[in-house]
């Protein structure tokens, strides 16, 4: 069922996120002090590319520098991002086929905006995140 869900997710919002991401990342690496933000960007493109059958945990190990990393990738980066998860999730819950996809863009919302001190698992890792 994940694979069915990945396929028609990337077809519809995933690809056009993806490259979202992607050119946020390649923006955000021009400097050297951006390449933590690109990364991050990279990562959770990919995540964005094929989002089900992962899920978002806290990170134990995160502490002060993922807070002020936090703060700098949302105003660099991450409300654009997460305003484009609004616009295709709104998009994709007009249609009852969509309301699952649609629900996951705005499950990505706050990885969007915070991506610092979160770790990108898989679901079948049931000790992921402790």
């Amino acid at each position: 069922m994940k694979t069915i869900l990945n396929v028609i997710w990337l077809v519809l919002c995933g690809f056009w996120m993806f490259l979202g991401y992607i050119l946020a990342g390649l923006l955000l690496c021009i400097t050297i002090i951006g390449i933590p933000f690109g990364l991050a960007a990279f990562r959770i493109g990919l995540y964005a590319l094929w989002p089900f059958g992962h899920r978002v945990v806290d990170r134990r190990d995160a502490g002060a520098p993922s807070c002020v990393g936090n703060v700098l990738w949302l105003v660099l980066a991450g409300w654009w991002l997460a305003l484009g998860h609004i616009t295709t999730g709104i998009a994709l819950c007009i249609t009852i086929i969509g309301i699952p996809l649609g629900i996951a863009n705005f499950k990505l919302i706050p990885v969007s905006l915070f991506p610092f001190g979160k770790e990108i698992v898989s679901t079948d890792d049931q000790f992921a995140g402790w």
